[in-house]
């Protein structure tokens, strides 16, 4: 149950109007799972190490583990001012998932019923926003290649973005004067962490994006986005990562349907191809009962061209593929339990690579062809 506050405008300054009231929420979902995992490495490092592993991941299967706080306050006439922070933490051991505190959202904006939102702090990317409702597995933590799909940067710092509502219709766009993503990938460090903002060189580090999501009533969906930043590696020196979207859903009945496409082009500050490719996805979500969900999702990461550093030689890795199962049980609003199976090809699960600075923590072994993980867990929204 989300907990609510309400602080009656009559404890607030004079000057405020006395129609106002504020409300606070707190929200949060605490997930975990003990999985099975085949043919992992011990460490990226150590390609040559490794072998299956039993375990508790520090992340959900089906979700990262968060806790918010949520703010709006009325100021009349269809206007308000909201806020929110929000912390993700390792729900094995309580520790920050990273720092710092709010390290998943932290902003605060003014809102129109009818002209839309304006926010400024860390958020999501509009590129995130536009393709979200089309992740066939609703972005599951372990085993859907999200940050691949949306990139390191898909959370930025010091973001000024605007949301639109009309009808079906949602429009979004937005500037980081810095992100704060501190790689580009595994190989490529950021000059002052990614926070930009440097004197005498503006586009250090900065993002930029946009995208359309049309939603209908009858169930068709469609989106496209585009995403741009400019990490550099070297102070006054950006590189450049492009990324391009286009996505479909349909909803019939128990069924809904989902596909999609996303370009990729990341480049070194000397015009060098970082990474080259192109992603496809599929999914088909089935409810079987009103309990009981099942998905089935097939991602393909179409590999044209890497490098490790600006002036390494071009190497062609060879092109990953990944089909992901998800039974999910719900006992309540609240409280669902799930079992999860992922199986990747030339790669690791959730397509864990150089290129997504081994976040999901599934480095492949030397040699390696296939991987497969299995997880069972718990999870609950409050």
């Amino acid at each position: 149950m989300k907990r609510k506050f309400l602080t009656l405008a009559a404890l607030a300054p004079a000057a405020v109007t006395a129609h106002a009231q504020t409300s606070v929420t707190l929200y949060g979902v605490i997930d975990g799972s003990v999985e099975y995992v085949n043919r992992v490495a011990a460490g990226a490092a150590t390609p040559t190490q490794g072998g299956s592993r039993f375990g508790m991941p520090s992340v959900g299967g089906l979700s990262a583990s968060r806790w918010g706080l949520r703010g709006v306050e009325d100021l009349g006439a269809g206007n308000s001012a909201m806020f929110v922070l929000e912390s993700g933490f390792q729900w094995d051991s309580g520790a920050l998932q990273s720092a710092p505190l709010f390290n998943r959202q932290s902003y605060i904006g003014l809102q129109n019923k009818e002209y839309g939102k304006l926010s400024f702090g860390r958020q999501y990317t509009s590129f995130f926003d536009g393709m979200a409702n089309f992740a066939p597995l609703r972005f599951a933590a372990t085993y859907e290649p999200g940050i691949w799909w949306m990139g390191l940067n898909y959370r930025e710092d010091n973001m000024v973005k605007y949301t639109g509502q009309f009808g079906p219709l949602q429009a979004v766009g937005h500037f980081s004067f810095g992100t704060g993503t501190a790689v580009q990938n595994a190989n490529i460090v950021l000059a002052n962490g990614g926070v930009g903002e440097t004197p005498g060189n503006f586009t250090d580090n900065t993002a930029y994006g946009g995208s359309l999501m049309y939603l209908d009533s009858s169930g068709l969906g469609f989106s496209v986005a585009a995403d741009i930043w400019r990490p550099a590696a070297v102070t006054g020196q950006p590189g450049r990562v492009n990324k391009y979207g286009a996505a479909a859903l349909y909803n019939t009945g128990p069924f809904k349907f989902t596909a999609g496409y996303r370009y990729n082009k990341g480049e070194f500050s000397n015009g060098a191809t970082v990474l080259r490719d192109d992603y496809w996805w599929a999914g088909i979500n089935y409810q079987a009962t009103p309990a009981l969900g099942l998905s089935l999702a097939y991602y393909y990461a179409d590999i044209k061209s890497a490098r490790t550093a600006a002036t390494s030689p071009e190497t062609n890795p060879a092109n990953m593929q990944q089909v992901s199962f998800i039974a999910d049980y719900n006992f309540s609003k609240r409280t669902d339990v799930y079992l999860s199976v992922g199986y990747a090809h030339n790669g690791g699960l959730s397509f864990d690579s150089t290129a997504t600075a081994f976040a999901f923590k599934y480095p492949t072994m030397t040699g390696q062809q296939n991987m497969v993980g299995v997880t069972v867990g718990v999870r609950q929204v409050f």
